[in-house]
This record gives structure tokens, C-alpha cells and sequence, in this order.
């Protein structure tokens, strides 16, 4: 494991104006104290791992990042739970997704261990950031960038960087946990086979944002995906995954649309697709187009659906409009939906068992 350095802020934020950010932080706009950095060159290797106070970043104008969008990150969480305690929720698959996502960038992989630890030494250092108020956690965002100076874009980069910043965060959506509306995306691809979908990077949600732009002016929450070759399945929600529930008490089953190599494989959906089955909800995999999803919206075949990742953990859909068509699903948050949300929040806060040794107890 690289060694860390550790540099504490002379000027941390005080602590009745970090109770005041605590008390509404909203989602990604405050900061807290510290960070961490990890240089990467051909030539050393990984070095000089930090944790520094919270500040800007110094680049050169042609480092590689700004002009070719070499970077890659992900999002965790680190909850206060029933004893007192701050976990982080599977950081290990966040590790593991990160070098997949660095592997198809020519970005160098970052040693996992290394990557678990950064985590737990900007938490412990900023324990005093983690909200104790109910649905809000510590959002943690490590990242890494090309910073090798040049304009050449045919060659993987000479150096990197990998950061870690964190922000107390209120719930994803406003709404909490009710019911949003989608727009169903006719007119723009999110990823294309063999490109960038499976990967966490910056480029997938710059390219989505004129869909969601055109969602919004729609008077929907977010856009829904559809595949870029026959534009008829569906594939996936803004950044999150989707899940079907078709049927009703013991004949209740999911359905989740397979990752073909054009959609993150998010960890909530992974661990939805373990969770769900031990709850009595079979949960399986299979492809359902936009007409397939209203007739069976309509019909009552589909009963529930919601979206699913760290940000935003359980959310329910309750209404999907498209160019041509408008459809409600189900009449409000769903039995299902808010059974899988509670037992997935039981196990991350710990109010229930954890079973699967997901939690990553910190400090």
C-alpha cells in the first residue's frame, strides 16, 4: 500500500458554519476540509499520496485533460450509523469499477487498497462533515485526470493525478422518495456499442446533457435512455439504472435491462439484484422496449418501476412522457420499490443486520 502524507488544514471552516452547511447541504455544493491527491508518472510510478487542505488546482493550459477529456471517477457515500460509527457502503466494487473505467481510458490503474484507504483517511479527517440528519451521508468523489502537457492525442498520458474531494449530501432529488417524471430520449444516444457507457467518465454525462436539457423544458425529472442502434430498448436513467416490477404479491418479479457494454454497471444494481432475491423478489435481467414498458404500464402488468444508484439510491418513477406518448406508472411509491429502499438503507445506515459484508466501517 503507497504511503500518505498527511498536511491538516490551518484554516478548517468553523464549526457553527459548518452546522449551518449541515443543516441544508443539498447535493455536491459544499466541501469539506480536505482532500487527497496521488501523483502517477511512467517514470515513478504512484507518488507523493496527500491528504492536503481542500483548494484549487494548478494546471497548465495545454494539460492533457482540458483538451482530450482523459478522466474518469466515481461517486461513494460514508454514512453515520445507529452506533455511532461512519461506514462507507462496498467501496471495494467502487475500487474495482475505477480501474475498469481507467483500463478504457489508457489512464494507469490505481492499486485498490490504496484507493479504499484514501477514502478512509479523508473521512476520518473530516468526520465532522458527515450529516447526522436522516437520508443525508458524506459524498465522496474520487477522480483522476491526464495531466501530462501536450496537445498530442494519439498516445496514452505520461502523468496523472487522482483526487478525492467529499460534500455532505441531502437527498439526490428534491422529492425524496417520491414518484419522478421521465422523458423518454427519442432524438439523443447516451452510448453507442464499443464506446464509453460502461465507464464512469465525465464525456457520458456532457453528452447526455442536451437530452436532459430537452427533459426539463418536457417538465420531466430526468431522461431516459434508449439503445443507439435500433432506438427501442431501454437502457438507462440519467446516471442510474432502471428496474421493472411486474406483477403483484407472490407473483411479484424484477426485471432489469442487461449490461451490454453501453451502461454503467452500478453498484445499488448489483446489489439490488443479490438483496431483492433473499427479500422473496426474484430479480433477473431481460430487455424491454418503450412500447413494452406502456403496454405494460397500462395493462397493470408493470406495476412499479424505479431508478437506482449512490446518489440517488431508490427512486421511484411515476410518470414517462416521450414526442408521442404520456404514460403514469403505478399510483404512487410502490410496495416493492419502498421495501428494497428501507432494507438497502437499514444495511447502509445500520438499523439492520449486513448480511454480505458490505459495509466498510471507518471510524
Amino acid at each position: 500500500m503507497i504511503d500518505f502524507t498527511v498536511e491538516r488544514s490551518g484554516r478548517p471552516c468553523p464549526a457553527a458554519e459548518r452546522q449551518r452547511a449541515l443543516a441544508d447541504p443539498g447535493f455536491g455544493r459544499v466541501f469539506t476540509d480536505h482532500m487527497i491527491t496521488v501523483d502517477w508518472s511512467q517514470e515513478r510510478g504512484w507518488h507523493g499520496a496527500a491528504l492536503v487542505p481542500y483548494g484549487p488546482l494548478c494546471m497548465d493550459p495545454a494539460t492533457q485533460v482540458l483538451h482530450y477529456a482523459q478522466e474518469i471517477f466515481e461517486g461513494a457515500k460514508a454514512y453515520l450509523r445507529a452506533d455511532g460509527s461512519v461506514a462507507a457502503f462496498r467501496p471495494q466494487a467502487n475500487a474495482a469499477r475505477f480501474n475498469r473505467s481507467a483500463r478504457r481510458m489508457a489512464l494507469p490503474e490505481l492499486p485498490e487498497d490504496t484507493f479504499v484507504r484514501s477514502l478512509e483517511l479523508l473521512v476520518t479527517a473530516d468526520r465532522d462533515w458527515v450529516p447526522a440528519a436522516q437520508g443525508c451521508s458524506l459524498y465522496l468523489r474520487p477522480f483522476m485526470i491526464a495531466t501530462q502537457r501536450t496537445l498530442v492525442a494519439d498516445k496514452p498520458p505520461t502523468a496523472a493525478r487522482y483526487l478525492v474531494i467529499a460534500s455532505p449530501a441531502a437527498s439526490y432529488f428534491k422529492s425524496g422518495a417520491a414518484p419522478v417524471t421521465v422523458w423518454l430520449s427519442e432524438r439523443y444516444t447516451r452510448a453507442a456499442p464499443g464506446g464509453t457507457g460502461e465507464v464512469k467518465c465525465g464525456g457520458n454525462y456532457a453528452a447526455a446533457l442536451a437530452g436532459q436539457i430537452e427533459a426539463l423544458a418536457a417538465g420531466c425529472d430526468q431522461a431516459v435512455w434508449l439503445d443507439a442502434v435500433e432506438h427501442r430498448w431501454v437502457e438507462e436513467m440519467g446516471g442510474m439504472n432502471l428496474f421493472f416490477v411486474y406483477g403483484s404479491g407472490a407473483r411479484t418479479h424484477l426485471v432489469t435491462p442487461p449490461l451490454t457494454g453501453t451502461m454503467l454497471p452500478g453498484i445499488t444494481r448489483d446489489s439490488l439484484l443479490t438483496l431483492a432475491p433473499d427479500m422473496g423478489v426474484p430479480a433477473e435481467e431481460g430487455r424491454l422496449s418503450a412500447s413494452q414498458w406502456r403496454a405494460g404500464a397500462e395493462s397493470g402488468k408493470i406495476t412499479e418501476v424505479f431508478a437506482c444508484g449512490t446518489a440517488a439510491v431508490i427512486t421511484p418513477v411515476g410518470k414517462v412522457k416521450s414526442a408521442s406518448a404520456e404514460w403514469a406508472v403505478g399510483s404512487g411509491p410502490g410496495p416493492v420499490t419502498m421495501k428494497l429502499r428501507e432494507a438497502l438503507l437499514g444495511i447502509q445506515y445500520g438499523t439492520t443486520p449486513d448480511p454480505y459484508g458490505w459495509i466498510h466501517k471507518i471510524c
